[in-house]
């Protein structure tokens, strides 16, 4: 399953549980996810214009947001920290990219995304900082 899908599924998941009373967020719960969505939001910044940034610069910034993923599940228990783990896993793969060429050593697994890759991961980040910006509302 591709990033985006696996987002998406999260994503009605987590709506489903809220329409259904199943996830009663607290304070601290909401708190955390509007801090969460914020992070998010810096890290890979607004939908229009990042496709002209240099590659290494993406995957920069879409590794700062895996980090605001890990610190925010560090903090939590119960439903809002299997929300996060779910979208770290999903955003798992940008963990095997690279941004420069391999040289003439080995490369540990990694590859190369395409633009289309980081576009569809930048898009599944943004999904689910929308999503912790609603459950802090």
């Amino acid at each position: 399953m591709d990033m985006q899908a696996e987002v998406a599924r999260l994503v009605e998941e987590a709506q489903q549980q809220l329409g259904e009373g199943v996830w009663d967020l607290t304070q601290g719960d909401r708190a955390l996810a509007l801090k969460t969505a914020a992070g998010l939001g810096e890290a890979v910044g607004a939908q229009s214009g990042r496709e002209s940034t240099a590659a290494i610069d993406r995957l920069e910034h879409l590794r700062e947001a895996l980090a605001v993923l890990a610190i925010a599940l560090a903090g939590t228990h119960g439903r809002l920290a299997w929300f996060l783990a779910g979208g770290s896993a999903a955003l798992a793969p940008v963990l095997h990219w690279r941004a420069l060429p391999v040289g003439d050593g080995p490369s540990f697994n990694t590859v190369l995304p395409t633009p289309q890759q980081f576009t569809e991961a930048e898009d599944a980040v943004r999904r689910l900082g929308a999503l912790l910006a609603r459950l802090g509302a």
